[in-house]
């Protein structure tokens, strides 16, 4: 399955966490509890609903934390949308090809925002932080994923935080 008339996207410059959407998806860690980068930002300007969600999450299933390339939704708190999808993305590794972790990052979190009903979701550029991913790389992997996925969004917005990202991501959909 691939991108259909149906579906709106869209690869602009922003700050995910000032998205109307219905979902955005958090780059988080493993543990939930917040971070740096996107993960911080969500939940400084999400407020206390989402950790606390976070927490009530790990005190329960996700006792050992949220396994890479997995999603799990929470309340967005005073975000301006209805969800936020956490996601932890692998840490980009020069001997082992942990692709398919970070497309399945997006396959994850557009099959949850499905599931919740969310007709637009937001991404950031997951793994490119902290966790070293390159840009292009990382750009294509989107691109692929979320051509490939099944999960039928209305809308997907790749949300980037610099006039780099936005080149890679830009690039790597008009390829795609």
């Amino acid at each position: 399955m691939g991108i259909s008339n149906h579906m709106r996207l869209i690869v602009t410059k922003g700050d995910i966490t000032e998205q109307q959407v219905d979902a955005i998806v958090n780059a988080a860690n493993s543990s939930l509890l917040g971070g740096g980068g996107v993960d911080g930002a969500i939940h400084r300007r999400g407020g206390a609903a989402i950790l606390e969600e976070c927490r009530r999450l790990r005190a329960g299933h996700l006792g050992g934390g949220l396994p890479v390339g997995h999603a799990v939704a929470t309340t967005a708190g005073s975000l301006p949308s209805r969800w936020v999808i956490h996601t932890v993305g692998p840490v980009h590794s020069a001997r082992e090809d942990r692709g398919a972790q970070l497309a399945s990052c997006y396959h994850e979190s557009l099959r949850l925002a499905q599931d919740l009903g969310a007709e637009s979701v937001a991404f950031p550029a997951i793994s490119t932080g902290v966790y070293r991913w390159p840009l292009d790389d990382a750009a294509r992997i989107a691109a692929e994923a979320i051509r490939a996925a099944e999960a039928r969004v209305a809308e997907i917005r790749l949300v980037l935080f610099d006039d780099t990202a936005l080149t890679a991501f830009r690039e790597a959909f008009d390829d795609a």
